[in-house]
């Protein structure tokens, strides 16, 4: 079974109140529910299952997100048109996350990110 729409944004929506009890600012959560999207939507558009998001808030005011998912999927073509709506969600988290990058490892990859306010 695969992942939709409905399913990042009912993750979306656990996040935001993860956020909210966590006191999260709201400029920077709609940040870091936006950088959420980015990486839940890649991992289940491009990557094998399954895939988990971790969020975690350290004690220095660290906001990291991990979305961890079973590896690429076969090779899909590249995108050539620049008009093309998909293709720019990994430049979005770049723009929004203080540090990002990510992790490959025998069962998959994680992308992560960190927000710092």
């Amino acid at each position: 079974m695969s992942a939709g729409a409905e399913d990042v944004s009912r993750i979306r929506h656990l996040a935001h109140d993860f956020l909210a009890r966590r006191h999260v600012p709201p400029p920077m959560r709609e940040d870091v529910l936006l950088i959420i999207s980015e990486l839940v939507t890649n991992a289940v558009t491009h990557a094998l299952p399954p895939a988990a998001l971790r969020l975690r808030c350290t004690p220095c005011s660290i906001l990291r997100i991990e979305v961890t998912d079973g590896g690429p999927q076969l090779h899909r073509p590249p995108q050539s048109d620049p008009m093309e709506e998909h293709g720019r969600g990994m430049s979005i988290v770049a723009a929004l996350a203080t540090r990002h990058g990510t992790v490959t490892h025998e069962s998959g990859a994680t992308r992560w990110a960190e927000v710092i306010p």
